[in-house]
């Protein structure tokens, strides 16, 4: 982090990030944060959807592991139904 600004909170709990950062960060309204907060110190972190491909191999992994673990594509079905106030 080489540039520093300060900020100030609204009435209504809204942080301003610098335009400089914003841009620097390539931040664009909608961007979602995940934020964390001890004592003095707040961190906002930016977070964005997976691409397609991260998608994929997110899903992929999934089936890996559940294959490992014995589900069924039946199991998860009913599960899902019971779930959702079904069967």
């Amino acid at each position: 982090m080489t540039d520093l600004a300060t900020t100030r909170m609204s009435s209504k709990g809204q942080v301003v990030i610098p335009e400089e950062i914003r841009k620097r960060l390539g931040l664009k309204e909608g961007s979602q944060f995940v934020v964390v907060g001890e004592k003095d110190t707040v961190i906002l972190k930016a977070i964005s959807p997976p691409t397609m491909q991260e998608f994929d191999s997110l899903i992929a992994e999934a089936r890996k592991q559940a294959r490992k673990a014995g589900l069924k594509r039946r199991t998860i079905r009913d599960a899902l139904l019971k779930a959702r106030g079904g069967k």
